[in-house]
């Protein structure tokens, strides 16, 4: 019985790290630092790589079982690896709750804005909320339209995709900047 149920456990554990491997590596495209201009900064990668876990859990959104488990393992990890990252910055211990609710209200309130202007195509709302979260510091963001051609292209990509490939530990992200 106790084979069984921690030899689930690992092979879970290694499905879901190659997913959220796919995800890092998505969120990492070098196009989106040099060429779109994504600030190359711990906010910056966290902006890029919480826009990469939205898009995997809108292609998730409305599944049960095993599909809604993943998720949560794979937000779990996220808001992990967030933690561990201020920590690798020199947050102490009394700093990091107050950061980690900061970034969780950040993550839901960007996935939210997202999520309704994909539901309503809106493209023009869209790159509107991603010039706001990924260049606040910015008037104007003109590569934000390049990356919310990439968001739409990724969401419909992420949609054709089986749930059972994706269950299996595979997920497959467009290339950025080549359309």
């Amino acid at each position: 019985m106790f084979k069984r149920l921690f030899g689930r456990e690992r092979s879970n554990r290694t499905i879901t790290d190659a997913l959220y491997a796919e995800i890092v590596a998505a969120a990492r495209q070098p196009v989106f630092y040099s060429d779109w201009d994504a600030p190359d900064t711990p906010l910056g990668r966290f902006e890029m790589l919480s826009l990469h876990m939205f898009l995997f859990q809108q292609r998730l959104h409305g599944e049960a079982g095993a599909a809604r488990e993943v998720a949560q393992i794979l937000t779990d990890d996220f808001f992990a690896e967030v933690e561990h990252s201020l920590r690798d910055l020199g947050i102490g211990d009394m700093g990091v709750p107050k950061r980690m609710k900061k970034l969780g209200r950040m993550f839901y309130g960007r996935t939210a804005a997202y999520a309704d202007a994909l539901e309503r195509g809106d493209r023009e709302a869209l790159t509107a909320a991603l010039a706001r979260n990924i260049r606040p510091d910015s008037e104007a963001w003109p590569q934000a339209d390049a990356l919310a051609a990439y968001v739409i292209e990724a969401d419909n990509m992420l949609r054709e995709q089986a749930s059972e490939a994706i269950l299996s530990g595979s997920v497959r992200f467009p290339v950025a900047g080549a359309a």
